[in-house]
Order: structure tokens, then sequence, then C-alpha cells
């Protein structure tokens, strides 16, 4: 492929299918602890449910056909195909807004807010609202992979969105995002503030003020439930990244074998990264978990996925460190965000101009609160046109 930007349509062949729905029927399923539900990880009695759901009754071809309603397009950057959704909004000098997923997301998870975010005024909004919506797959992910180097940590990603955007013809824009995308973007702020108009995060990763000697003093409880709550995740939620984050490859291959175990491992993190009460369907649809779910497993790139976590916990680029964005930044905090530091810390690392502490949500929220994600992001920029 070359640098030329090119039209992409979203299509898997039926003998993928077909193999996935064998695979599936062929299931070697483990024991589990009688009523251990979800306490050793994800629970048997769910995963089968799901499994059966995806074998015998979840259309791909009702799926794909919804993505295929944006419009996507491929590229070659620096030697990696990217795969991204570009579209535009009909508001003439619309803002161009580059949205980033992370893992274990895809640009699927931004499928409720790209035509709010591109049309507002056929969803609520203002004409005056409206973005030029870009949502690129991370390198490694989906139609963007699998990635064939190494390297590829947040700054390469990162560098790599400010050149798509020179190829798209745009000279400023704004940037948002949550997991990974988050961290894009924060890098994006760093390496491309010339371009910028602002960047919006709904997860914001921020260490301690550097010098400050008592960082904790004068938080406020639901600051302080926030570090609590950051410091059981690095307890008992993140063995995940720590195998991602040092051999992934060898996880790689039962992932790209087993659909079963691709699942278990993927919407064990819907549910538990979720404003959801323990019922992962009580936020999302089983077609909803599922087409993100098949689209790593259809382009064999969960492997190339993980190697994200690896890439860029070795280069030490995971979060902002003793840098400062300069960048103007809003923040969205949903209260069930596994990754909630305190404002005065994200102060010391941003250039605060918006704090929105949200109601309800999590993790996902393009996807589990997109109405209140693109009233957030619309204010926000609304500010910075």
């Amino acid at each position: 492929m070359s640098q030329a930007i090119e039209a992409f349509e979203v299509r898997v062949e039926d003998e993928v299918l077909a193999d996935l729905r064998g695979r599936l029927g062929r299931t070697r399923w483990p024991d589990q602890i009688p009523d251990s539900g979800w306490g050793y990880g994800t629970d048997g009695a769910y995963l089968v449910e799901l499994c059966d759901y995806w074998r015998e009754k979840f259309d791909w071809r009702a799926q794909e056909a919804r993505l295929n309603r944006f419009d996507h397009f491929r590229t070659q950057i620096d030697g990696q195909i990217i795969h991204f959704i570009h579209q535009r909004s009909p508001v003439e000098g619309a803002l161009p807004l580059v949205l980033t997923h992370g893992w274990p997301g895809s640009v699927w998870l931004f499928h409720k807010i790209i035509d709010a975010l591109a049309d507002p005024e056929t969803h609520g909004g203002r004409a005056e609202d409206a973005f030029h919506v870009i949502c690129p797959s991370l390198p490694g992910y989906a139609f963007s992979g699998p990635t064939r180097a190494p390297g590829w940590d947040v700054r390469r990603v990162a560098e790599t969105w400010a050149k798509l955007v020179r190829r798209l013809g745009y000279e400023r824009y704004g940037a948002q995002g949550g997991d990974w995308g988050s961290l894009v973007t924060t890098q994006l702020g760093l390496i491309d503030a010339e371009h910028l108009a602002g960047i919006h995060l709904n997860m914001v990763v921020a260490g301690p003020p550097p010098g400050d000697p008592n960082p904790i003093e004068g938080l406020s409880p639901d600051e302080l439930k926030g570090l609590a709550d950051i410091a059981e995740y690095q307890k008992t939620g993140s063995g995940y990244a720590q195998i991602q984050g040092t051999m992934p490859q060898t996880l790689g291959y039962a992932l790209n074998d087993s659909p079963a175990g691709l699942a278990a491992w993927i919407v064990e993190k819907f549910r538990a990264w979720s404003d959801c009460d323990g019922n992962v369907e009580q936020s999302y649809t089983k077609d909803e978990l599922l087409t993100n779910i098949t689209l790593y497993w259809v382009t064999q790139t969960i492997n190339s996925s993980l190697r994200l976590y690896c890439e860029s916990f070795r280069s030490g680029r995971f979060g902002v460190a003793d840098a400062k964005v300069e960048v103007p930044t809003g923040c969205a905090i949903f209260p069930k965000e596994i990754i909630r530091p305190p404002r005065r810390w994200v102060e010391a690392h941003f250039d605060l101009r918006q704090w929105t502490p949200m109601p309800r949500g999590g993790h996902f929220a393009a996807m589990e609160e997109p109405e209140l994600l693109v009233e957030d992001v619309r204010t926000f920029f609304r500010k910075l046109r």
C-alpha cells in the first residue's frame, strides 16, 4: 500500500466466520469452583451463555453493516497500515477531532458518538459545535494490524496521528481519548502543541506534583477514594497489564487460538471497569460486546494489540512524568474509571481548563455514556474554536 489514502470496506470472509463458529462449538471448558461467580475471573456460566449466543445468534453481517455506515479508509505511514474512520461534518468550518480508543477497545467504541459529533444539529446540538471526526485504529489493532516491527509505543502512535492529520489536509485540530487513547492524546499534546486547539481526556494519568512534599495534603474525601481505588486496582486488578507489558507473545498464542478465551479475557474488563453493578449487560448488549471482540478475532490482532503495553512500558512513556502539557486540556471524570487522580495533581501536569465530575459511567464512556461524553466534548472545544 502506498501513502495514498484508499477507501476501505469492512468485509469478513464467510470462511472466517464459519471457522469461528466451529471453534466455539468445540470449546473445551475448564472447571470452576461452585458458586464462585466472578471471584476468580470470568464467570463460567456467563461465558458459556455469551459464547452460545456468539455461535448461534450473533449476526456479524448486521454489525458489519453498522460499521460500514461510516466512511472508512486506510493509508500507510512509516511502513505501517493505518485504518481510520473519517466522518466529515456537513458543517463548513467544522473542527477536526481525532478520537483514539484503547485496549481492549476498537473504533467500534465510538459508534454511538461519531454522528452526534459530526452532525450536531440532528443530534440535539448546534451547528457551531460540529467536528470532522477522525477515528484511527491503533497500530496493531483490527484493520490497522498487525504491527511488524518493535517500537510502537504511545509516542510513536502520537507521531503517526500527527502525520495522518496533516495527510488529511488539516492544520489545526483537537484530540480526545480514554485508556491508551488518553496516553496517546497526552503525547500529542507534548509533540504537536502548535497544531492542537486542545485535548480532552476521559481517563487522565498524572502523578504527584513534582517537588510536592505532601501530595495528599488537602485532598477531598472523593479524591482520597480515587487514590485508594487506584491502589486496589494495582493490587488486585492489574495482573493482565503485567503480563501484557512483559511477555505478551506467550499470552497471544492462547488468545489467538481460542475465541472463548479471547471473550473471557476481554469481557472481564468490560464488567470490571464499567458502572454496571456487576452485571455487564446493564451497560452493554451482547451484540455490542461481541462486535468489539469479533473485530479482534477476525483480524487476528489480539497478539499485536497486547504489544502496545510492552512497548510503552519499556519506553517508560506511561503518563507525563515530570513534563507538562501546555495545550488546553479538558477532563471528564467518570466515577467508575479505574484511574482518577486528584485535580491538583492533574493541574500540575496539564493546562487544565475544564474538569467535569460525571454522575455515572466508567472506563468505556463513549459506549456506556455517549450523551454525557458528547456534551462535555462540545462544551470544552466550544471555547477553543
